[in-house]
């Protein structure tokens, strides 16, 4: 199978795997197969609590809730692109206390840069910021979608997303990955 490879580093290899999963589209056999590009793309994902709130994105395209974070540029370290993520998307600043929390790994589909799969690797941090958010940096896609950082209450953003994936055909892929992380973060950190 061609692979094409992001910068890694051996050592984000040592990070607790926390899950892998696979979207319907994309079954084992189908990674398995020697005629499949894939693409590995790694993103760093924020853990913000202050007592039972979470800091979360919400995403009017998907009615959903998610971690703050996103893709780490090629010439970064994933501890240098969660900060970034973390402040461009929610305005977070003192960003510190970073912790690891775990890997969630994916396999979806992908149809761009010449390949047709996608494996993502998800890198979760706890980490501590000032209250106060200050102003965000959106990329223009991520304005479109009417992504907005918000404190919300832990079990209500479990509850919101679990109604989205039981009721909605607006849901996007990430809601499955982001309602687990947040019952496993509520389990081991709240």
């Amino acid at each position: 199978m061609m692979r094409l490879f992001n910068y890694c580093d051996s050592r984000y290899l040592l990070m607790r795997h926390l899950k892998t999963t696979h979207h319907p589209d994309t079954p084992i056999e189908f990674v398995n197969d020697t005629n499949n590009v894939m693409l590995t793309r790694r993103a760093a994902r924020a853990i913000v609590l202050q007592g039972q709130k979470i800091l979360m994105l919400y995403t009017a395209r998907y009615h959903d809730y998610s971690l703050p974070g996103g893709g780490v540029d090629d010439h970064e370290d994933i501890e240098q692109g969660l900060v970034r993520e973390l402040s461009e998307e929610t305005g977070a600043r003192d960003i510190r206390n970073i912790n690891e929390f775990g890997l969630y790994e994916e396999y979806r589909p992908w149809a761009r840069n010449g390949a047709n799969l996608m494996h993502m690797l998800s890198y979760c941090y706890t980490c501590e910021i000032d209250q106060e958010l200050g102003d965000t940096q959106f990329e223009q896609h991520e304005i479109n979608n009417g992504m907005k950082p918000v404190w919300m209450d832990i079990d209500q953003a479990i509850q919101h997303n679990l109604d989205t994936m039981a009721n909605s055909d607006k849901k996007g892929l990430s809601i499955e990955r982001e309602t687990f992380l947040l019952k496993l973060i509520k389990q081991e950190l709240l």
